[in-house]
């Protein structure tokens, strides 16, 4: 799975806990959607990390082919 992919599923996976808090009204659930959101936010900085690494590597064939 790409990290496209990965990142939309997490945010499906939060969709429960938004229904239940934001209008059931559940607080569990805000601690649940607290949480996820954390792992979410990690998660977003992997592949910020990913799109870094990236970049240095393509330069870095871009330089050695030049």
């Amino acid at each position: 799975m790409n990290h496209f992919e990965e990142l939309m599923q997490a945010v499906r996976n939060l969709e429960h806990d938004f229904e239940k808090f934001y209008i059931k009204g559940q607080a569990a659930a805000g601690t649940r959607l607290r949480k996820g959101l954390s792992e979410l936010r990690k998660q977003c900085q992997e592949i910020r990390k990913n799109i870094q690494e990236v970049k240095a590597q393509r330069k870095a064939e871009k330089t050695a082919s030049a």
